[in-house]
């Protein structure tokens, strides 16, 4: 046990961090963060030692996550953490006031792991070599998964703007 809360200490920032980006809620990050360490503690014996203790913990947590989410009725969106002018511009798109319904039933629309992985990329932060690690796939796969989300996202902008 004591092992466990020193991973503890040295990965809960990063774990709270993680959750933070995806949920945008310090309360609810905070709770997620103690059940992904729980669920990590739980399935300890289960962790392989194939990918870093934090793609592991960081696995487990979206996980966490997503379950959360399955339990609400609607899924929370706040700015976009997206680097560069295109991404800016579908998260923008994604949170713009009257557009905000449409975006988002755009976004839930996408295929897997298309969808999963532009959130991860553009709302989580997470560069294409984690996202690769998480889904067991390599950053090169992770980069062209999220570029033809990112292509069918602004295809179906495109669309709905022209149907307006």
């Amino acid at each position: 046990m004591k092992g466990f809360s020193k991973l503890y200490e040295d990965y809960r920032a990063l774990v709270y961090g993680f959750l933070f980006r995806l949920c945008k809620n310090a309360d609810l990050a905070d709770e997620l963060t103690q059940e992904t360490f729980y669920r990590a503690m739980s399935s300890w014996d289960k962790y392989k030692g194939e990918s870093s203790v934090s793609t592991y913990l960081c696995a487990i947590a979206k996980r966490v996550y997503y379950t959360n989410l399955r339990k609400k009725t609607f899924l929370p969106l706040e700015a976009a953490q997206g680097e560069d002018k295109k991404t800016q511009d579908i998260a923008d798109a994604l949170i713009a006031g009257d557009r905000k319904m449409t975006a988002l039933h755009m976004l839930h629309h996408l295929p897997e792991p298309y969808r999963e992985v532009f959130t991860m990329r553009t709302f989580a932060g997470l560069d294409h070599n984690e996202i690769g690690e998480l889904f067991g796939k390599s950053d090169s796969w992770a980069r062209v998964t999220y570029y033809r989300a990112r292509q069918m996202l602004q295809k179906a902008l495109r669309e709905e703007k022209t149907n307006e």
